[in-house]
């Protein structure tokens, strides 16, 4: 019985020591609410120190159809795409299925992730994976995007998301740094 043990530990830690995790993001730049024009996104930000903290892959969501450079555009097109539920194509594409934990994150738009976050979930099965959601905002916190995420893909464990002001993210890498950590442990 003690040899079954321990081999199920050895199996056990060898299947961890070969876990693998991504961060899969969509971040805009141009004129954000708050930080003005920027050159990298705040999710951007915020994908990168996740990426760094836990030792994942990192690939990024882009729309094949930029979302417009002003903000105030930028919403209202991004509101008529919640309204009317459309999913924008994007750019490429990464396999998921050698990686146990993914990472989603995105701005949130209209109380939800931007609909181009969509189009990546549908199209992916996350059979078996672990997703954890991160979302950049100016002040309505996650949304709920966990249950939204569930409600897409159901074969995954969803976890609770992690969730910063956009205008931390761009301006603060150190108290960014230390959320993501806390957050982490």
């Amino acid at each position: 019985m003690k040899k079954i043990l321990l081999m199920m530990l050895i199996i056990g830690v060898a299947m961890m020591a070969n876990a693998k995790s991504l961060v899969v993001y969509y971040s805009r730049t141009d004129e954000n609410y708050g930080v003005g024009f920027i050159k990298e996104g705040n999710t951007a930000k915020l994908a990168k120190i996740f990426a760094e903290k836990t030792d994942s892959d990192i690939w990024e969501i882009r729309p094949v159809k930029p979302y417009p450079k002003k903000y105030q555009e930028c919403t209202q097109v991004a509101k008529k795409e919640k309204s009317d539920n459309v999913r924008p194509e994007y750019v490429g594409d990464i396999d998921i299925s050698s990686y146990d934990t993914i990472y989603i994150g995105g701005p949130i738009w209209w109380g939800d992730f931007p609909m181009v976050v969509y189009t990546f979930l549908e199209k992916h099965d996350f059979a078996g994976k672990t997703i954890i959601p991160f979302v950049t905002h100016e002040g309505s916190g996650d949304c709920g995007v966990d249950k939204k995420i569930a409600a897409v893909i159901k074969a995954a464990a969803v976890k609770k998301p992690f969730s910063l002001q956009g205008r931390t993210a761009q301006t603060d890498r150190e108290k960014t740094l230390k959320a993501v950590e806390n957050f982490l442990q």
